[in-house]
């Protein structure tokens, strides 16, 4: 069996780590299957190196040798205990080269953040090489391209698939592994490059679609995903088979589920993904696939994810009914500032659209929405928008299932749960797949509308 596995930064949090995530991929070449491994950062150094990126940028000299010397400190630790020095030891000294010529510049760029950024996945990846005692390469290495959307690159697929199926195709075809770095590839012009949010998990599933992998397995510290959050439901049980809709839809309300842009290379090539954890690995976790009723049919929701920290924000006005581009002109603002909305709801009286973003895009939201349309005086749409309204500290919750679809009744028995709950819902939501309702409420009241959902499905352990 061809296996891609992909490794999280807790998976590889240190030597002990790394070489039990090293033997758990030997283990399965030494079984007979043809392995290529990805790797993220050590937990935690991906923050490290951004907060060592904006140290350079600003001038801080205090803030960024602290930085230097925490990356620095943890993986001499790591590589000392792996044989693994030579390896580390350029590496680091090429990453205080990058941020002190930042600081000489005094000029952070969104390029040069990238190439502060990608030094955690290249560490890692040099140590798992070693404890392998295989090749080891970046994103790039592999022929992994993308734009030049630094921070968030797209892969140029056709010529990517290519690439990476013309370099790692040898190897492994004569039964040797190989390990490549997650998250980070190179422009066309060889420019280092990162893909953002869930851009390991999106390395392993383009690395998995072009060498047509019969799995991709995601190892990280949970056994897979949840019914539930078992911090909010202790009694959430683990979900051992979903489809690829129903693993979308989770992971766009908070679900420790894959990104869902990471997901598409698998779907659309049909390739199962399978979520496992490190540290119980004869757990067979959860199977992620393309089956039409994957898991157990009986539960019309299979999960109920909580996406928390949001805000609502809400423009309304009576100048906003029957004129057409009020809503167009509120998406366009909000994307022209590069915010995510998570949920979006429109009154049927037209006199007010309510957007959910995270609390840490509030104000990027509403100072563009204030641009666009609050404090316009001229133009098509002077005087449309009168007031704009922001509710902070909400939760998202959201009843997910491929069983929901057609099925009368569900929404009434998710909106009945939630108010003998004595929870208040501020806004609601439907997409037209009918995989998911979704709703927001308080913050502080979001375990118990959860717990009353779960309670209301039948999905206890």
């Amino acid at each position: 069996m061809r296996i891609v596995m992909k490794f999280g930064g807790t998976s590889v949090a240190g030597a002990e780590k790394i070489r039990h995530a090293a033997g758990l991929a030997l283990k399965a070449v030494a079984e007979g299957h043809q392995v290529v491994v990805v790797v993220s950062a050590m937990d935690g150094v991906t923050e490290d190196l951004l907060d060592l990126a904006d140290a350079a940028g600003s001038g801080n000299r205090a803030a960024l040798y602290t930085v230097l010397g925490k990356v620095r400190s943890a993986h001499e630790a790591a590589a000392r205990a792996l044989g693994a020095m030579d390896e580390v030891d350029p590496l680091l000294g090429r990453l205080e080269t990058l941020v002190s010529g930042i600081l000489a510049v005094g000029e952070l760029t969104a390029r040069s953040r990238d190439a502060v950024v990608a030094f955690g996945e290249r560490l890692s990846t040099a140590m798992m090489g070693v404890a392998m005692g295989c090749r080891a390469m970046d994103g790039h290495g592999a022929g992994i391209v993308t734009d030049d959307h630094f921070g968030e690159a797209d892969p140029l697929m056709e010529i990517s698939m290519h690439q990476v199926r013309q370099n790692l195709e040898p190897i492994i075809s004569g039964g040797r592994p190989v390990v490549v770095s997650g998250f980070i590839a190179a422009n066309q012009h060889g420019v280092t490059t990162t893909l953002g949010r869930g851009g390991s998990d999106y390395t392993a599933t383009i690395l998995g679609a072009a060498i047509r992998a019969d799995e991709i397995w995601i190892w990280s510290d949970v056994d897979g995903l949840m019914s539930a959050d078992p911090r909010a439901v202790p009694e959430a049980r683990l979900l051992t088979a979903i489809n690829f809709a129903e693993a979308v839809e989770m992971g766009k309300f908070g679900a420790k589920s894959m990104h869902p842009r990471a997901l598409e290379p698998a779907a659309a090539h049909r390739i199962n993904v399978r979520m496992r954890s490190t540290f119980n690995p004869d757990n067979p976790g959860t199977l992620i696939s393309d089956a039409t009723a994957a898991g157990d049919a009986a539960h019309a929701v299979r999960s109920v994810p909580m996406l928390k920290k949001m805000a609502m924000v809400t423009v309304g006005g009576a100048g906003m009914i029957g004129r057409p581009g009020t809503a167009a002109a509120v998406f366009t603002a909000l994307a022209e500032a590069r915010v995510n909305a998570h949920m979006i709801c429109q009154s049927v009286s037209e006199a007010g659209i309510s957007v959910v973003v995270s609390m840490g895009q509030l104000d990027k939201a509403r100072a563009a929405l204030e641009r666009a349309l609050v404090k316009v005086t001229s133009g098509p749409h002077a005087n449309v928008v009168s007031s704009l309204k922001v509710q902070e500290n909400l939760a998202i919750i959201a009843a997910v299932g491929q069983g929901m679809k057609g099925v009368p009744g569900v929404a009434a028995r998710v909106f009945v749960a939630v108010a003998e709950a004595g929870v208040n819902i501020n806004a609601i939501a439907q997409g037209s797949s009918e995989l998911s309702i979704a709703f927001a409420v308080d913050e502080a009241a979001g375990s118990k509308a959860v717990a009353a959902v779960h309670r209301a499905f039948g999905l206890g352990g």
